[in-house]
């Protein structure tokens, strides 16, 4: 059964770029996309009052809404078996890197700590690492970097990400210290139904979640 979860060695291929559909073209739009979900939280925590407003519903309504169609649309696509420009091959078959990040995305301004603005000091931090740290890793396992510099790549630029929304949004600081490795480790294992995308950011999430009472 375990072996049916975990890719082996030989099954994971670090340049996407050979099974993504459009190529090197497809590899770079992907990563724009990864990158351009960044803008998410910025938009939920300081404009989703408007926006929502505008439906007549409340931010986590709206954030459910956005969730459950982009849930719809990925079991669309699995039904039709296409793929888009940037999506791997694979992907064909079963749920989507690009709708597991979404929809984790979804879920962390639906259910982070606080709520509201205050919601933002952990969603914000929570979001970037992995629209920023997932695709650097990314690109250091593309140009062959041993897994020791990927791990400690990953885990400085997660912590700085943290430090820098804990200076920015009086998010406790010290999380860094415990977030970077745990969202790091989060991504390394190689499933082959939960995408990176979803580790990165549920495991986090369910951390901090049993975590929130105790911090200051």
């Amino acid at each position: 059964m375990i072996n049916d979860l975990v890719l082996k060695p030989d099954d994971y291929e670090p340049d996407h770029v050979k099974h993504s559909v459009g190529g090197m073209g497809g590899h770079l739009f992907r990563r724009a996309v990864h990158l351009a979900m960044a803008i998410l939280p910025l938009i939920y925590y300081w404009h989703g009052e408007h926006i929502s407003d505008i439906f007549g519903i409340t931010p986590p309504q709206f954030a459910s809404a956005v969730v459950l169609i982009l849930i719809t649309a990925e079991a669309v696509r699995l039904k039709t078996g296409i793929t888009i420009v940037g999506q791997r091959e694979y992907e064909a078959h079963q749920i989507s890197a690009l709708a597991w990040g979404a929809i984790s995305v979804g879920l962390v301004l639906l259910i982070a700590p606080e709520g509201g603005l205050k919601g933002a000091a952990y969603g914000v931090p929570l979001i970037w690492s992995l629209t920023f740290v997932d695709p650097l890793m990314g690109e250091l396992r593309r140009a062959d970097a041993a897994p020791r510099t990927v791990a400690v790549a990953g885990v400085v630029a997660c912590a700085l990400v943290w430090v820098g929304c804990g200076f920015w949004l009086g998010t406790p600081i010290w999380l860094a210290l415990l977030m970077a490795p745990v969202t790091v480790a989060a991504e390394w294992p190689r499933l082959r139904w939960i995408d990176d995308n979803g580790m990165m950011v549920l495991v986090p999430l369910t951390l901090l979640l049993l975590l929130h009472p105790w911090i200051v």
